[in-house]
């Protein structure tokens, strides 16, 4: 057999002919795993001198039917699965992002394509079921805390949010400021005022080598596990204009796929560093490229700064004799590990991309996602979820379509109350997050609706918690499982909701800080 130029990718091509997983592979090789998993990482790696004799002398000592497999993973796209190879070739959403990816790498139409078919055939699906357990070890407070470190200082006035509850102290990565909470501003159109303007071009923001690396590895093992990614229309901030009473500023469209194949990476990429505890400090490329910074994370405008809006939802409940006093049930969701964002974390619910549906100005106001999120994720319109249908209704939320609870809340003024908590900016992945409180005051709705509100396909799990528990609300607030966004929007959320629940609130009190 002719030598072989090593790199991580044909490294990976020898461990996929010996049929090992990471830890046999590295054990026969007597090296570290995480050399094996840098190696599925970056597959540009160049291994030392040392390394590639190492594998030199294992690929020599194969086996004719592991050299023959090796010859067939090198010489060209190997043969994936059927339903992978059917997305790859016919899904139009993935065709978009080998398109995306063509383009803004400055490749020849095609090549995306090749290579992510050749990445396929080495994706090792039960390493990536073992690297998202990895992941979801590394807690909330780890991630802040990393991020704290990366940026340092703060500038006045702006800081990240944290906030102390009974006794002990919550911190995230969301940077705000004090002008930027408690906005208390209704998610109705004389005070929601987002407005679209036309965006700079996305196509001007370069790729480097380990961005196009790392775009083709998300594609294939989007393949490989069957996430689902749509190539949906997605606001783009571009300017922020909010203070207490009302929602201003200014976004763009942009698409998704740009958005999952560029910052949507940088949470992974940190999280991965996390868990295998290497120093943040130059283990992290594509933020280097991406937001190294504070002031590429507060200018809005000169990057691509996709976002969107999550609430806390409290559903009025009748006094029972079985659960005691009236009060407010809390829902919360953990996500599903099929979502590319916050996979497998604690989320208030609904939570959802800024997106338009088909009416672009209007929908840019923050409460239509809420309304659509709602609709989506309590009471189960498919026909809103692009995820899963194609949208073809010129007026997807028109009253004659809206859902028969929804329907009920939004024909009486008072039944529901809509509000936005806050604004920041995550630094995990520089989304733009806007908190929001939705109160269902009526609590004839949960005796009507309560059994028909079932989480979709984002959720593996929801839970309920009573306003009237503030033990077992703290509790929750200390769960080191809530995305950063998540534990924003839930103690803005009690905050308002402690201001205007009455007597069906007894929560903990929440005072937040910005530093």
């Amino acid at each position: 057999m002719d030598s072989v130029s090593w790199t991580g990718e044909t490294a990976c091509a020898l461990q996929a002919a010996l049929q090992m997983s990471n830890d046999a592979f590295a054990a026969y090789l007597r090296i570290g795993v995480r050399t094996v998993a840098g190696w599925h990482e970056k597959p540009n790696t160049k291994p030392q001198s040392a390394m590639q004799q190492l594998l030199d002398t294992a690929l020599e000592n194969a086996t004719s039917a592991v050299k023959s497999r090796f010859a067939q993973l090198t010489a060209g796209p190997s043969t994936p699965p059927s339903d992978a190879e059917q997305r790859l070739a016919a899904d139009p959403n993935i065709v978009a992002g080998l398109d995306w990816l063509d383009h803004h790498a400055g490749w020849e139409p095609g090549t995306a394509r090749g290579r992510v078919a050749a990445r396929l055939g080495l994706v090792d699906v039960q390493a990536l079921r073992d690297r998202g357990s990895r992941r979801a070890r590394v807690d909330q407070r780890r991630i802040a805390e990393a991020l704290a470190d990366y940026y340092g200082a703060r500038t006045a006035p702006y800081g990240t949010y944290s906030a102390t509850y009974d006794g002990s102290a919550a911190t995230t990565s969301i940077l705000t400021q004090p002008d930027w909470l408690d906005l208390e501003c209704p998610l109705i159109a004389t005070a929601d005022r987002l407005s679209v303007i036309r965006a700079a071009e996305d196509a001007r923001m370069p790729l480097s080598e380990e961005a196009t690396a790392r775009a083709v590895q998300r594609l294939a093992e989007t393949l490989a596990t069957g996430t689902r990614i749509v190539d949906m229309p997605l606001y783009r901030l571009l300017g922020i204009d909010v203070h207490k009473g009302r929602i201003g500023g200014q976004a763009g469209v942009s698409r998704f796929v740009g958005y999952a194949l560029t910052m949507d990476l940088l949470e992974n990429e940190l999280v991965d560093a996390l868990a295998a505890d290497s120093p943040i400090l130059g283990s992290l490329p594509l933020r280097d490229q991406y937001l190294p910074d504070l002031a590429a994370v507060l200018n809005v405008s000169g990057r691509l700064c996709a976002g969107g809006t999550l609430a806390l939802c409290a559903i009025a409940r009748p006094a029972s004799p079985f659960r005691g006093d009236a009060d407010y049930v809390l829902l919360v969701q953990e996500r599903s590990g099929y979502v590319l964002n916050a996979a497998r974390r604690l989320a208030v619910i609904p939570k959802g991309f800024h997106q338009p549906l088909t009416d672009i100005r209007a929908d840019a106001q923050i409460g239509a996602t809420l309304r659509r999120e709602m609709e989506e994720e309590f009471f189960g319109r498919d026909d809103i979820d692009n995820t899963v249908s194609d949208q073809r209704r010129a007026d997807p939320m028109h009253p004659s379509r809206l859902s028969e609870p929804m329907r009920w809340l939004m024909e009486r003024p008072g039944r529901l109350r809509m509000e936005c908590s806050g604004f920041g900016l995550n630094l995990v992945s520089g989304n733009f997050e806007f908190p929001g409180l939705i109160v269902i005051e009526d609590e004839e709705f949960w005796t009507r609706y309560g059994g028909v509100i079932e989480a979709n396909w984002e959720s593996s799990n929801l839970r309920q918690y009573s306003s009237l528990d503030p033990l077992l609300l703290a509790e929750l607030i200390s769960d080191v499982a809530w995305s950063n966004e998540g534990l924003f929007a839930l103690l803005q959320g009690l905050r308002r909701l402690a201001q205007i629940g009455g007597s069906r609130v007894d929560l903990p009190a929440i005072e937040w800080k910005v530093e």
